[in-house]
C-alpha cells in the first residue's frame, strides 16, 4: 500500500473515531440533561403536592375555629378566600419561569399570611385551644409546613444542579440546540426561608 493511501485511511479513521466519540459524548450530554430537567419537574411537583396538603386540611381547621369563635367570620372569611386564590394558581411543571413561580408564591404567601391572622385569634378562646380535633389539626398543620419547607430546599437544589450543568461549556453547546433554559429558583421572602413555628400558638 501507498504512503499517501495509508496516511488517508489513517485520516479517515482518526476523523471516524473523533466523530465517534463526540456523538457518544453528545448523547450523555443531552441524557444528563433531560434527567436533570426531569428532577426539577419532579421536585416542583412535590411543592405542589405539600401545598395541596396544606389547603385540604384549612377547610377542617376553619370549621372548628368557627364552631368556638362565630364572631370572627371576618378572620375565617380571609382565609377561606386566600385558600381559594392559592389552590388557583397552578403553574406547568414544564414551563417553571419566573413570573409563574412568582404568581404561585404570591398566593401562598397571602394564605400564610390569612393562617397567621387565624392562629392569632385562637388565641382569644382557651376552650378552642384545647380541643382535642384542633390540636390534631395545628399539629398535621405544622407537619405540613415543615415538609413544604423541605420541599422548597430540595426543589431549588434541583434547579442549582440543572443550572450548574447547562452552563458548563459542552452542556451549554447542546442545551442552546435543545432549548433547555436556566430554570428560576423558588425564593422565599425574608425571614421566611424556615416553616413558622405554629407549635407556638398550642403553648
Amino acid at each position: 500500500m501507498k504512503p499517501k493511501a495509508l496516511i488517508g485511511i489513517i485520516i479517515v479513521g482518526l476523523i471516524l473515531i473523533i466523530g465517534l466519540v463526540l456523538l457518544f459524548s453528545g448523547i450523555s450530554t443531552y441524557n444528563k440533561m433531560v434527567r436533570l430537567d426531569e428532577g426539577v419537574t419532579e421536585k416542583w411537583s412535590q411543592v405542589e403536592n405539600d401545598y395541596q396538603r396544606r389547603a385540604d386540611l384549612i377547610p377542617n381547621l376553619v370549621k372548628t375555629v368557627r364552631s368556638y369563635a362565630e364572631y370572627e367570620q371576618e378572620t375565617l372569611t380571609e382565609v377561606v378566600e386566600a385558600r381559594a386564590k392559592a389552590t388557583s394558581v397552578t403553574v406547568d411543571p414544564t414551563n417553571l419561569n419566573a413570573q409563574s413561580i412568582q404568581q404561585f408564591q404570591q398566593a401562598q404567601e397571602g394564605l400564610t399570611s390569612a393562617l397567621s391572622k387565624l392562629l392569632v385569634v385562637v388565641e382569644k378562646y382557651p376552650d378552642l385551644k384545647a380541643n382535642q380535633n384542633y390540636m390534631d389539626l395545628q399539629r398535621q398543620l405544622e407537619g405540613t409546613e415543615n415538609r413544604i419547607s423541605n420541599a422548597r430546599r430540595k426543589f431549588n437544589e434541583a434547579t442549582r444542579d440543572y443550572n450548574t450543568y447547562i452552563r458548563r461549556f459542552f452542556p451549554r453547546m447542546l442545551a442552546s440546540w435543545f432549548g433547555f433554559e436556566q430554570k428560576t429558583y423558588f425564593e422565599a421572602k425574608e425571614g421566611a426561608e424556615e416553616a413558622p413555628d405554629v407549635g407556638d400558638y398550642l403553648d
